[in-house]
C-alpha cells in the first residue's frame, strides 16, 4: 500500500539529497522517528536502505559529468566498510536491535554535530586551504590517512544511526581537500562513497526483519524522480545556502530529537 504522506517525505529528502548530496540519512531519520512515530530501530533500518537506492539514481548523473573522485572515494571505503562491518557484526551479536533505548538521543547528538560541521564548513575549508598553500607537500603527504581516518568514523556513525555519510562526509572532505574538492565534485564523491556503506551498514538490521519495505517503497517512489531532477539541477545551482539553510532545519530536528 502506498503512502501519500511517506512519498511526500521521500520527494523532499531526494531533492535536498540530489542539490547537496546531504540529507538522507540526517533529515530522513528524524522525519520517521518525529513525525511519522516510526521506532528508532526501524526507522534507521529503512533509511539505510532508503539513502543508497536513493542516491544511485543520483551518481549515475554526477558520474556522467565527471564529477566523481574516485581516488578519494576509494580511501573512504577504506576505513568506512570495514568499520560498518564490525559495528553491524558486534551489534548483532551483542544487543537485540530493536531495544537499543539510545537510538534517539544518538541520533539526535549526530544531527546536531551534523548541523554545526555544516554551518563550520566554510571556516574549516578556509583553515584547510591556508595549511595546504604553506606547507602542500606536508599537507599531501597526510591526506591519505587522514581519508582513512574518516572514513572509519563515517563507518561508524553510519553503521549505529544512519546518519553521517553525506552531512559530515562533505565537511571532512573539504577540510581534508580545501582544493581539489570543488562543490559539485564534492557532492558527487560524497554520493559516490555513500551507497556501498549504506548497504554494508543496513544488512544487519535486514536480517533482523526491521526494515519496512511498504513504508521503503512509498519513500522511493517520492524520492527517486525527485534525487534525478536535484542531481540535474545541481550543475547549475550553488548549494551553498541550501547547504547553510538545511544546517538551521537540522538544528531544530536535533533539538526536538533530543527533547522528546
Amino acid at each position: 500500500m502506498i503512502d501519500g504522506s511517506f512519498v511526500i517525505a521521500g520527494a523532499v529528502t531526494g531533492c535536498v539529497v540530489g542539490l547537496t548530496g546531504v540529507g538522507g540519512g540526517a533529515l530522513m531519520t528524524p522525519i520517521l522517528i518525529l513525525f511519522f512515530g516510526i521506532s528508532p530501530a526501524t526507522a534507521v533500518a529503512t533509511d539505510l536502505w532508503f539513502a543508497p537506492l536513493t542516491k544511485l539514481a543520483a551518481v549515475a548523473i554526477h558520474q556522467r559529468g565527471g564529477n566523481v573522485d574516485w581516488q578519494v572515494v576509494r580511501r573512504l571505503w577504506m576505513g568506512s566498510i570495514p568499520v560498518a562491518i564490525a559495528v553491524v557484526v558486534l551489534m548483532a551479536v551483542g544487543m537485540r536491535l530493536e531495544r537499543i533505548e539510545w537510538l534517539t538521543k544518538a541520533i539526535g547528538v549526530v544531527v546536531a554535530v551534523t548541523a554545526v560541521g555544516l554551518m563550520l564548513a566554510p571556516w574549516l575549508q578556509a583553515i584547510a586551504r591556508n595549511r595546504r598553500v604553506a606547507a602542500p607537500a606536508r599537507f599531501k603527504e597526510r591526506q591519505g590517512g587522514l581519508t582513512v581516518f574518516a572514513g572509519s568514523l563515517l563507518g561508524l556513525l553510519v553503521a549505529l544511526t544512519s546518519v553521517g555519510a553525506g552531512a559530515l562526509g562533505t565537511v571532512m572532505l573539504v577540510a581534508i581537500y580545501p582544493l581539489r574538492m570543488t562543490p559539485h565534485r564534492l557532492v558527487a564523491t560524497d554520493i559516490a562513497h555513500a551507497i556501498p556503506l549504506a548497504m554494508v551498514a543496513g544488512t544487519g538490521y535486514l536480517f533482523a526483519g526491521l526494515v519496512d519495505g511498504a513504508m521503503l517503497l512509498s519513500l522511493l517512489i517520492g524520492s527517486v524522480p525527485a534525487v534525478i531532477a536535484g542531481s540535474l539541477a545541481a550543475s547549475w545551482c550553488s548549494p551553498k545556502w541550501l547547504r547553510v539553510a538545511l544546517a538551521v532545519v537540522l538544528l531544530a530536528v536535533a533539538a526536538k530529537t533530543l527533547t522528546a
